[in-house]
């Protein structure tokens, strides 16, 4: 293991640390997420799927920032998206519940609500399937534009807030590997069995997973 490495993992390591030692430290965390649930998606997105996209970084260049690369301009970028992965989330487990309800499931809504059954596992597959086909791509596409204007205006946070060329960016993407290793691959391969499981965990618990599952899609955008 390289020195980089080594403080790296520690660093990591005393982040975390105080939320497995401290009742209190933990208890306030649960108290806050309740409370403000939307505050913490965008926190937990913005540190952990950043993180993600630093590991990603690590695999690729051997390095845990280069020049340009601009962590804070991502970390605002993931911080905002994670707001708009909370919606989703609560828009699709209402939306899907609805939906099965319509089609006769017409307990879905408890069965979610219970214990771990066979029909709650559908019903979160279900879930799972419905964000990441309808949600996941604009998504994805849209943070692949984000990333490219970050890296295009130098990794500033002014160079963040300058108008984007969407239609430049959009029309210049990889789409061979957007298409065909992104959305192909990794959403049903990865995606829906991840947040399947996602959807079965505590509603409080949900945000976190899934920004943990950022930390994976940065190593997996890295090795695409």
């Amino acid at each position: 293991m390289k020195r980089n490495d080594l403080l790296f993992t520690i660093f990591i390591i005393l982040f975390f640390l105080p939320f497995f030692l401290s009742p209190e430290v933990f208890e306030y965390y649960n108290s806050f997420n309740r409370e403000h649930g939307m505050v913490m998606s965008f926190i937990k997105f913005a540190l952990l799927a950043t993180l993600g996209e630093v590991i990603g970084l690590r695999i690729k260049t051997g390095h845990y920032n280069t020049p340009g690369f601009g962590i804070l301009p991502r970390a605002i970028v993931w911080g905002v998206l994670g707001l708009t992965i909370k919606l989703a989330f609560v828009i699709f487990t209402s939306g899907t519940l609805e939906f099965l309800t319509y089609m006769g499931m017409t307990n879905a809504s408890a069965i979610f609500k219970a214990g771990f059954s066979p029909e709650k596992l559908f019903i979160a597959f279900c879930i799972s399937v419905f964000m990441n086909t309808i949600y996941a791509p604009v998504m994805m596409t849209f943070h692949k534009i984000t990333d490219t204007h970050i890296l295009k205006t130098g990794g500033t946070i002014k160079g963040l807030f300058s108008p984007i060329d969407f239609r430049t960016i959009f029309v210049n993407l990889n789409w061979d590997v957007q298409w065909n290793f992104v959305f192909k691959k990794t959403i049903p391969f990865f995606w829906y069995p991840a947040h399947t499981i996602t959807f079965l965990l505590p509603p409080d618990y949900q945000v976190l997973f899934a920004a943990l599952l950022g930390i994976a899609l940065g190593s997996i955008l890295a090795l695409a």
